[in-house]
């Protein structure tokens, strides 16, 4: 079993490793609320989402793909290893921000690209990181308002 103290290196380490806000993931990880061993779903596509950073099962073909393994490997360490799980949450946030051009655009695309939905998300994981004293009151409305000025 993972403690929390070891989940919370692991989360330090994919963090620097994808230079990605550690505050950020805590954010995220607290939104989604899940835990290691854990699938939820199936969501509208048929997708389910995974582990403690509920990392969706379409990103399997790939991870299986670069770490040399068959999808029920690759779902099964998403799912059951909490350092994998977060280690790829850290690596798809990397890649959202780098897509979205900002951070608040990257956690909005973490949950989702469409319009409307992604940026709604984007909101509750910046009030949680308000919440637990990771970042100043008042951001969330200041980078909603710079992500879509942006746009």
């Amino acid at each position: 079993m993972l403690t929390a103290q070891a989940l919370a290196a692991c989360m330090m380490l994919a963090s620097q490793t994808y230079h990605v806000p550690p505050a950020v993931m805590v954010g995220i990880m607290h939104v989604e609320g899940g835990r290691v061993g854990q699938q939820v779903g199936p969501n509208s596509n048929g997708t389910y989402d995974l582990g403690p950073m509920q990392v969706n099962t379409r990103w399997i073909p790939q991870l299986a793909h670069a770490w040399g393994v068959d999808k029920k490997v690759a779902h099964r360490l998403l799912r059951d290893d909490g350092c994998v799980n977060v280690r790829v949450a850290a690596w798809i946030l990397g890649q959202k921000i780098k897509e979205a051009g900002s951070l608040y655009g990257g956690i909005a695309y973490y949950h989702s690209a469409t319009p409307g939905i992604g940026p709604r998300y984007a909101a509750k994981v910046i009030a949680v990181m308000e919440l637990k004293g990771l970042i100043k009151r008042g951001y969330a409305k200041t980078k909603n308002q710079a992500y879509y000025a942006q746009r």
